[in-house]
């Protein structure tokens, strides 16, 4: 019977744990509404837009969510939520995940205005230094790439 128990107490601890995990991620309904949100912020005044963005200001940083965007000629990042440093620094279309993928010419090559495209990649999650499976709507607002990923 104390087997039992213990094995019982196990699982509600172990259900307990993933609950609060998912909980700390968002969905791909909440990375799909927020990547629409920045879009019609891009569109009103695209400065203070990617200002927002990289700050995660006015709700567009929400647990492992938040916004990136590239200028969509030269690739270089103009805004993250996650890694502010890669603002300037780093061309999104060289960007490779850890098995070698090439998401950031997969990014620019589905980009398409006014659409939400999805390209599955691995990247580290907030926080954390080994990469997880992610996976991030791409879309164009005139002269920016932008995107929100989520967490599988």
């Amino acid at each position: 019977m104390r087997h039992v128990l213990r094995v019982f107490f196990t699982l509600i601890m172990m259900a307990s744990v993933t609950l609060a995990w998912a909980q700390n991620s968002g969905t791909p309904a909440e990375a799909k509404a927020m990547l629409e949100k920045a879009a019609a912020e891009l569109k009103k005044d695209p400065a203070k837009a990617l200002e927002m963005f990289t700050k995660g200001e006015d709700g567009f940083k929400d647990r492992d969510l938040y916004v990136f965007c590239a200028d969509a000629t030269t690739g270089i990042t103009t805004a993250h939520g996650a890694k502010a440093d890669r603002v300037g620094s780093v061309n999104m279309k060289e960007s490779k995940d850890v098995d070698g993928k090439e998401y950031g010419k997969e990014f620019f090559a589905v980009a398409t205005e006014g659409e939400f495209k999805e390209v599955a990649y691995k990247f580290q999650r907030p926080g954390e230094a080994t990469p997880s499976a992610k996976s991030a709507f791409i879309t164009k607002v005139g002269n920016q790439l932008c995107g929100v990923g989520y967490y599988q």
